[in-house]
């Protein structure tokens, strides 16, 4: 591996995340709080440390796949590290293994905390808190390549950090990706914006619209209140973040491509169909269970706070707005089952995506076709209308089998080390590896995971990116050859 071509984007890394600090500095400087001097300090010593390593390995090589899998695994534990340090210095979380946890979980768009009282931190603190679901949101590795020499392998690093599903949908609109990274970012910055205007326009303060959006965009889920979107307990407030919770869990290249007119883009891609079709059951279902049970007063209501739920877990936000484990079993049930799904490829979202899911249930479809009723027909999978490889249905059938014994063996791990319930066991690597953050049992809406022991929380981290990094990229690095020249 090129050490000197990794150096280097590390660096940069570092400058880009110091640099970013400036945000919450300002706001700690406007409230006259007391994190104006931890997080200047954090800054300087982020920048400090990657100015040399940015600056002296500056004539680099280009960077190869295997160098793009190191930066970014390698990469979001240094940001992860250099992020907690205002929490630690300012006090407020001195742990570093929770300040860790916490930042992690921002950067990979998770939003489990550890925090007891959200509210107690001053406003600096928690801008920074939201700001890293902003900066994660598209993949922190994205905004690096903007930064990038020109031919020094953005494309590799940018793959490194893409999900399996965007290989099989190969969607791409440029041929250069800075043009593309710089294209992406701006329409899911201007979707941040836009909502920001549109709560503040409902009279959000806004301080919290500027959180909100930034979690709801990324389909993160840090709030900065203790009872997240339940504590405004507006209709108006849930169904604006509701709208885009659902843009946030669309794949940023078929709105770029609907946003020029392209309609094909939209009424042709296979896996958006399936998307919506899904959360039109899901909610349906839950809304109509809420009713059925009389847990909330009239249609409206039922419709509004089931919509809500089921769109924030399916898209891997994770607000709340009701503790949905008062819930009816039948409405918890289909809660559960949405945490398996996520999104779309492309989008700001994790978990297994729609797309597998797609391509695995029109293959067993077609085989269980072939095995019965016609023995010669070949199995032929077809995506926006266009057959795709069998590899791809390998990569699909295998990623969803990685995920599922992940959080069979996970869930066994926690059980052993920190003595809980099954329940709380299964669903903390669950919302860990499908970046979900709240879930059932022990932590669910209403808890946090400042319980769970050290060995624990390290653990779920390492989940938190192995989901981020949509697991392969994570997991290569065990394989020996993958360290052979």
């Amino acid at each position: 591996m090129h050490y000197s071509s990794i150096t280097h984007v590390l660096g940069l890394l570092l400058i880009v995340t110091g640099s970013s600090m400036s945000l919450p500095l300002f706001c700690s400087w406007y409230y006259g709080e007391s994190d104006l001097i931890p997080i200047l300090i954090s800054a300087l010593v982020t920048i400090g440390a990657g100015l040399p390593c940015w600056w002296f390995f500056r004539k680099s090589h280009d960077i190869q796949m295997r160098e793009g899998i190191f930066i970014a695994v390698v990469g979001w534990f240094l940001v992860s590290t250099m992020s907690a340090l205002p929490f630690m210095i300012h006090g407020s979380i001195p742990s570093f293994t929770d300040a860790f946890f916490e930042m992690m979980s921002g950067y990979t768009t998770t939003g489990a905390t550890i925090l007891n009282d959200i509210e107690a931190l001053p406003h600096g603190l928690l801008f920074w808190r939201s700001e890293t679901h902003l900066l994660g949101g598209m993949g922190f590795l994205t905004l690096i390549v903007m930064f990038l020499p020109k031919g020094m392998g953005g494309l590799r690093l940018f793959r490194a950090e893409s999900s399996p599903g965007q290989v099989i949908t190969k969607e791409k609109f440029t041929a250069r990706t800075r043009d593309t990274m710089i294209r992406l970012w701006w329409i899911y910055l201007a979707l941040n914006v836009l909502q920001t205007l549109l709560l503040v326009a409902g009279s959000m303060p806004l301080f919290d619209a500027l959180c909100t959006a930034f979690g709801t965009v990324s389909t993160s889920g840090y709030s900065p209140k203790n009872a997240s979107i339940g504590f405004y307990d507006s209709a108006y407030f849930d169904w604006v973040i509701i709208l885009f919770m659902f843009l946030g869990g669309t794949s940023f290249v078929m709105l770029y491509q609907a946003l020029h007119g392209d309609v094909k883009a939209v009424t042709l891609n296979t896996e958006f169909k399936w998307y919506v079709l899904l959360l039109l059951f899901f909610c349906g279902m839950v809304s109509w269970i809420l009713w059925r049970e009389n847990t909330y007063p009239g249609v409206m209501e039922s419709i509004r706070y089931g919509t809500f739920q089921v769109m924030s877990l399916l898209t891997t936000t994770g607000f709340g707005t009701a503790d949905y484990e008062k819930w009816p079993q039948a409405a918890q049930m289909f809660l559960y089952i949405v945490c398996f799904i996520g999104a779309c490829a492309g989008s700001t979202t994790s978990g297994i995506k729609v797309v597998h899911y797609v391509i695995i249930c029109k293959y067993m479809w077609g085989t269980v076709r072939k095995i019965f009723f016609q023995p010669m027909s070949i199995v032929s999978v077809r995506l926006n209308r266009k057959p795709i490889d069998s590899s791809a249905i390998d990569l699909a059938i295998c990623y969803f089998i990685v995920n599922i014994f992940m959080i069979f063996i996970g869930g066994g791990f926690m059980v052993l080390v920190d003595n809980m319930d099954y329940l709380t066991g299964m669903s903390c690597v669950i919302a860990s590896l499908m970046n979900i953050g709240p879930g059932f049992g022990a932590i669910g809406p209403t808890e946090n995971y400042a319980f769970i022991s050290d060995v624990g929380k390290w653990f779920l981290a390492w989940n938190m990116m192995v989901g981020r990094l949509e697991m392969f990229s994570a997991l290569v690095i065990f394989y020996p050859s993958f360290w052979k020249k």
